[in-house]
């Protein structure tokens, strides 16, 4: 009895020390961002209580009971002065479920609610939800869209044959939810994000239309629909806002990442670009701007990505990947980009407002070859020598 006491003991000082561990900010990095030395979230941060039974009878040699995998693609708002994720969670067994997360500065000191998320059922349960974007929208509720994974059915040999589509719920308090229907399309739908603000009086949907669960297909890059009732939400008509191109870091397919972030130069947006290469595919961040009067028109968009993977971030259960459906503007222009690498840890890089702008505006953007980047690198250097 003693030994298992000072068994748990020791469990839960190592538990509380990375809870408490203070996060580095790297010294060195492009002027964009600052990256930070420590993962936010991992496995390791989910509670004791949630792994665990501290019964000495029922569990004497103190065996995690239910195993968690990784911690990752999670939404993000302030909530009461903290900066708050709905991560998403999977467990050993490969289902995925939300739990919130929060932390009184952003970059350290995460610490999950006591209990995860029960999310309601749609009127067909699905296998598995995941990757959250969070939207504090001006009707005055806070929505979440995520993906529902099911089966597909019309295919009931193949146990890898899935089909995807944009759940809604929403919520007042991060706690209890309202599940709405899914959103209703022609297309299977991933990475749908709902715009903060009412458009011609009507709800406004990031999209990203494919063919097939994992297969954009036809589908042409992040599209934009409009819909009338959000608690009935159909897709009657839906254009590309933002096109896939051959020979680029979207090449094989893109979609939106959190919602956009309202400026005075135009919509910040930040989404994610997928390409395949030797090792498979290769997920990076980018960004792009549009118009304040209309967020479909695109006004800058910077060549090549934003935020890749980088040294013990290429390393996971699916290598080569940074992901990100969340991040936090502060009321003083610090951006807070909440961002997952390898489908197996969280991590945090700290922008401004007026960063992201320039690096939006300012940036050459992609000439599709290899003459015009070749061009973009000589006349910058040929405006370096003329300030001699």
């Amino acid at each position: 009895m003693k030994n298992f006491e000072a068994k748990v003991s020791e469990l839960r000082r190592q538990h509380e020390a990375l809870l408490n561990r203070k996060n580095v900010a790297k010294e060195l990095g492009n002027g964009i961002y600052t990256r930070y030395k420590y993962p936010i979230l991992t496995a390791e941060h989910v509670p004791l209580e949630w792994k665990y039974d501290f019964s000495s009878t029922d569990n004497p040699y103190l065996m995690q009971r239910i195993m968690m995998n990784a911690t990752m693609n999670s939404g993000a708002i302030k909530w009461k002065d903290k900066y708050v994720l709905v991560v998403r969670v999977e467990g050993a067994d490969r289902k995925s479920f939300f739990a919130v997360a929060e932390s009184p500065n952003g970059v350290d000191n995460f610490r999950f609610w006591p209990e995860p998320i029960t999310m309601p059922e749609a009127s067909t349960p699905a296998t598995n939800i995941y990757d959250m974007r969070l939207t504090a929208h001006e009707d005055g509720w806070i929505y979440g869209v995520f993906c529902a994974e099911r089966h597909d059915d019309n295919d009931p040999q193949n146990l890898s044959a899935a089909t995807a589509t944009a759940a809604i719920a929403r919520t007042k308090d991060l706690k209890n939810w309202e599940r709405l229907p899914d959103l209703q399309s022609a297309s299977q739908q991933r990475n749908v994000v709902l715009h903060p603000e009412f458009v011609e009086g009507k709800y406004a949907f990031y999209t990203r239309p494919q063919d097939g669960f994992i297969d954009t297909g036809s589908g042409g890059g992040i599209g934009w629909a409009l819909v009338d009732d959000i608690t009935h939400a159909k897709i009657t008509k839906e254009k590309i806002i933002n096109l896939r191109h051959y020979h680029t870091i979207m090449e094989v397919k893109n979609g939106e990442g959190p919602h956009p972030i309202k400026t005075s130069k135009g919509w910040l947006h930040l989404a994610h670009g997928v390409r395949g290469c030797a090792s498979g595919l290769r997920y990076v961040l980018y960004m792009y701007m549009t118009a304040l009067d209309d967020p479909t028109r695109v006004i800058a968009q910077p060549g090549g990505y934003f935020l890749e993977p980088e040294d013990e971030e290429y390393i996971g259960d699916v290598m080569n990947v940074t992901f990100s459906n969340g991040w936090i503007a502060d009321k003083d222009g610090t951006v807070f980009i909440y961002y997952a690498s390898s489908d197996t840890r969280m991590h945090v890089a700290v922008s401004t407002i007026d960063k992201l702008i320039d690096y939006c505006m300012n940036t050459p953007e992609d000439g599709y070859c290899s003459r015009t980047s070749v061009e973009s690198i000589k006349q910058l250097i040929a405006k370096n020598y003329a300030q001699k």
